[in-house]
């Protein structure tokens, strides 16, 4: 059975919503990040970047969501897109998985966790990920699904991201992207949404953002002899 390699961020999201919407049978294995267990050895050796996701089928390893996703979506000819599309949905996936992703999760670290507010660094990454959001806002303009005229992984990716619009962007969320807010809304709506935000209810993770969870998540920002 596949195994995935889970915490209940936006990335395995991702993943979770997948696997929800295909039915596909996985064993589900908690990391918890927060207490740093993405940096053991035998994490590691499933996932070299030691970040969640990942996952183990039929004896290979994939890790990355956009690499997960797209490994499933092959593989079982699901929620692919058509092939017509392919250059859409490769260029999108990788819009979301190299610009919304990761300076959604600057903008929440600069503004959220860092140990100082650095006013530059706050701007930089708000303003891009705000950005990004206004280049979905007008892609999607007309549309109901972002690659195509049918759900796809590309839906999927920018869901686990779009789903934190209020910690990314303030307490406006999505106000001020109507375009993006009909869109949200028809996947929300989808019922495998729902199972896959209870797919870790009855796994407890760490919640606090003490200084473990600090060290853990960002260990190069520590004197490693301390």
């Amino acid at each position: 059975m596949l195994k995935f390699f889970f915490h209940p961020t936006p990335n395995p999201m991702k993943v979770a919503l997948y696997l929800e919407e295909t039915g596909l049978a996985c064993e589900l294995i908690p990391v918890d990040t927060m207490k740093g267990e993405q940096h053991t050895a035998e994490y590691r050796a499933i996932n070299p970047n030691g970040k969640t996701p990942a996952i183990e089928d039929e004896g290979k390893r994939v890790f990355d969501s956009t690499a997960i996703l797209m490994y499933l979506s092959e593989k079982t000819g699901k929620l692919a897109g058509k092939a017509e599309d392919r250059s859409e949905m490769l260029s999108w996936l990788m819009f979301l998985a190299t610009g919304l992703g990761p300076f959604s999760g600057q903008a929440v670290h600069f503004r959220h966790k860092a140990p100082e507010q650095v006013p530059y660094a706050i701007n930089r990454y708000l303003s891009e990920a705000e950005r990004h959001y206004e280049v979905l806002e007008t892609h999607m303009k007309d549309r109901e699904y972002i690659v195509g005229d049918e759900y796809s992984i590309a839906d999927i990716s920018a869901w686990g991201w779009i789903d934190k619009a209020t910690a990314v962007l303030g307490g406006q969320g999505l106000e001020n992207y109507p375009n993006l807010t009909r869109w949200f809304a028809g996947i929300n709506a989808r019922p495998a949404v729902e199972r896959a935000r209870n797919i870790h209810k009855n796994i407890e993770f760490k919640s606090d953002f003490d200084e473990q969870a600090a060290r853990a998540l960002y260990p190069h920002n520590f004197d490693k002899k301390a």
